[in-house]
């Protein structure tokens, strides 16, 4: 049986998914100069890497910011574009298994979506996320590379960069540790490093996402938030999302392969515009 693949394509990065009877059955990155060598290098790539041939691709679905700039049908194969939040919010509970719940993509900015199988509803937007993160880290150490960025956070005491409830009371707050954020950043001082800065910046990061996704879990009443998007990959997601489900009673899920969610939906979207 032939199988679909759906592209999420950037402005030189393109994540690619081939699927074959609902399951997946390779996945790459690739990175290239522009939109259009990447999508072409990937597609290229997943045939190679895979021993297919062209005559083995039903379908190309593309989504993302990039997928304007090809032309036409990519490889000769039929390429269709897809509208990006449903790809997204698909890729999501096809990922977490799940029917119903908020999907939160987390791109440069962040989308938060209402994702039902049969529709998926744009919430809200934020324009806190990756490149808040790398922008951020480039000029506090002078680098924009988010795993090296992600190394000096885990070298970093937050405690030194960031204010506590008990830092600021010694009664408490109803419903609240001890040791939640008062504000981020509100004890940094001037002998600061910089990995206690980029633990400040990623904290802040995180829960900024995570406490927006919280408010749309309850405007949507629903209890599950999944993850998706390059943020995902980074060791500190985990680490500053799940602490929400304490305090909230909400199920934070990053699923495996969460990086991939939108090229997956893609796959699973029927085709808008045709190449």
């Amino acid at each position: 049986m032939k199988i679909k693949v759906g592209l999420d394509i950037g402005g030189s990065t393109t994540k690619i998914v081939g699927m074959r009877e609902g399951k997946i059955i390779a996945r790459d990155i690739v990175r290239a100069a522009d939109p259009v060598t990447s999508a072409f290098g990937a597609v290229g790539k997943l045939i190679n890497d895979n021993s297919l041939s062209i005559n083995d691709i039903e379908q190309i679905n593309i989504t993302g910011v990039g997928s304007v700039f090809p032309a036409g049908p990519i490889l000769g194969i039929k390429t269709v574009t897809v509208e990006e939040f449903k790809a997204t919010g698909l890729g999501g509970l096809y990922l977490s298994g799940l029917d119903h719940a908020v999907v939160v993509s987390m791109g440069t900015g962040t989308a938060y979506l209402e994702a039902r199988r049969e529709n998926v509803r744009h919430i809200i937007g934020s324009g806190v996320g990756g490149g808040t993160l790398v922008g951020l880290g480039l000029a506090l150490t002078g680098t924009r590379d988010a795993v090296k960025l992600s190394d000096m956070a885990t070298e970093g005491d937050i405690l030194k960069c960031d204010l506590t409830i008990g830092d600021i009371t010694k009664d408490g707050v109803t419903g609240l540790p001890m040791n939640v954020t008062a504000s981020n950043f509100g004890k940094a001082a001037d002998d600061l490093s910089r990995e206690d800065k980029m633990a400040g910046v990623f904290n802040l990061v995180y829960q900024a996402i995570g406490t927006v996704a919280v408010m749309a879990s309850r405007q949507c009443n629903i209890k599950d938030i999944v993850f998706t998007g390059q943020l995902t990959g980074l060791k500190e997601c985990q680490e500053y999302l799940i602490p929400f489900e304490g305090l909230y009673g909400v199920n934070m899920i990053v699923p495996e392969d969460a990086v991939f969610a939108t090229a997956l939906g893609s796959c699973l979207v029927e085709g808008q515009e045709e190449k």
